[in-house]
């Protein structure tokens, strides 16, 4: 059965989305916080170290922002199925414990040739007033779904900097860090499980995509925002390779006031997130 069009631009019934303060815990652990120094972040790690109040990591809006259900998008093989690109904008500061509303859409279905992109949006309101939380927006790419004949889909321009990066975070992984990271909801067992991902072409499991974005977003907000969350406006990036669990990340990050331009790479420079964006309130000029 080919992608049903029919779907895109439907949005899906409301549903609530809640979550915790161990939910917040979790996540933080699961993209790699206090790896590195068990004490350098404890206001993200803990919620009753003395004189630290629990914070969220602003990454984890994405996963707030799940949870609104349409349609089927069409029948597939599972395993051809990988993370292309994510994006989310924060309108406010998460709470460590919450509760939001989410209706998300399919905005998009393009024809790659060998594949097929289908992006969409989530958008996450309060469920009292209906004020917008998060708005979160992502792409999957669906291996053997393309040459249907339609639209390529946009071009993102992305300048190439031109100058040496103004920061160059190294942030490690754990080898079982893709186990740790599943508990926060991504149960897909491409990532944990051998013969699932030997299926998918991979010679063993792979990070979810989301997780190498939550470590990203980590050396972001640490380096661009004084590891304050309420600074941190939005993150966007395109998944280019895939990362191991038990590899180290860089992230490469051009500043020009508010806004900044960012990559993560392996250690042997393979480039793992393209493209990346991301804006903070506050900010200084470059190199700040």
């Amino acid at each position: 059965m080919p992608l049903d069009h029919s779907v895109i631009g439907i949005e899906s019934p409301p549903v609530e989305r809640s979550w915790t303060s161990k939910d917040t815990l979790l996540y933080a652990v699961g993209v790699g916080a206090g790896l590195d120094d068990p004490l350098r972040e404890l206001a993200f790690t803990t919620e009753n170290s003395h004189g630290i109040g629990q914070r969220v990591l602003p990454t984890f809006a994405v996963l707030a922002a799940q949870g609104g259900r349409g349609r089927s998008i069409g029948e597939f093989d599972p395993a051809m199925l990988v993370h292309a690109e994510q994006s989310f904008e924060l309108h406010r500061p998460l709470p460590p414990a919450g509760t939001v509303r989410v209706t998300s859409k399919i905005t998009g279905m393009y024809d790659k040739g060998s594949g097929a992109l289908v992006t969409s949006e989530a958008v996450a309101v309060d469920p009292g007033t209906g004020d917008p939380v998060v708005t979160s927006r992502s792409a999957v790419f669906i291996r053997g779904e393309g040459g249907f004949g339609g639209d390529r889909g946009p071009r993102d321009s992305w300048p190439e900097p031109v100058r040496a990066p103004d920061h160059r975070i190294t942030c490690p992984t754990r080898p079982e860090q893709a186990l740790l990271y599943r508990l926060s909801g991504d149960r897909n067992p491409l990532h944990s499980d051998p013969a699932f991902a030997a299926k998918a072409g991979f010679e063993r499991p792979i990070l979810h995509g989301l997780c190498t974005y939550g470590v990203t977003g980590r050396a972001l907000l640490h380096t661009l925002a004084e590891s304050e969350p309420s600074r941190f406006v939005s993150m966007s990036g395109r998944f280019s390779r895939p990362v191991h669990p038990g590899e180290s990340l860089t992230v490469s990050i051009w500043r020009d006031g508010d806004t900044a331009q960012f990559r993560t790479t392996k250690a042997d420079g393979t480039v793992v997130i393209d493209r990346g964006r991301a804006a903070v309130r506050g900010a200084g000029g470059p190199g700040a």
